[in-house]
């Protein structure tokens, strides 16, 4: 095999190929801290980056239906509006990590600058993949129960009677 002609894509912009946005679109969508740093390890730190990623600047017109911040690393379940998948996470990344950089004292980095994402099926359920991502401090062996850690949120604990939002 020819590699000049056919390169392989590796890194970032593997994780580029082939995405794209679609309004009402729901994504799960996994970032890592710069060297799998457990920069949101303490508490003050942590609150600080959800006040960054919830901010409604960063958010635009997109909704976040689930989400847990880990000691490094973030899922979030995003639906779409209008503005493209890239540009909301860049923002979310951006705004938290302003936050969190302000709390640690220093510059930088705070996310590597990829990330990934899985657009959801129309057979999958949305509240299956919320339950996973707000588990996942349990599969990490941070706590015994999803509710005894304090970084995270599903819009279905909020709104018990609410329907998930339909896939395109």
């Amino acid at each position: 095999m020819n590699t000049a002609s056919s390169p392989v894509r590796r890194g970032h912009a593997a994780l580029r190929r082939g995405r794209a946005s679609a309004p009402g679109q729901v994504y799960h969508l996994t970032a890592v801290t710069c060297g799998r740093r457990a920069y949101f390890a303490g508490f003050d730190v942590a609150c600080a980056a959800v006040r960054g990623f919830l901010q409604p600047t960063a958010l635009a017109d997109a909704r976040l239906l689930a989400w847990v911040l880990m000691p490094d690393h973030a899922h979030w379940l995003l639906q779409l509006q209008h503005e493209p998948l890239g540009s909301v996470v860049g923002r979310m990344k951006s705004a938290s990590g302003v936050h969190a950089n302000r709390v640690l004292a220093r510059t930088g980095p705070v996310w590597e600058p990829a990330f990934h994402d899985h657009a959801l099926r129309r057979d999958e359920d949305l509240r299956s993949v919320a339950r996973y991502i707000i588990a996942n401090p349990v599969r990490a062996g941070l706590v015994d129960r999803p509710g005894d850690y304090p970084f995270w949120d599903c819009i279905w604990m909020q709104e018990p009677a609410a329907s998930p939002p339909p896939l395109l």
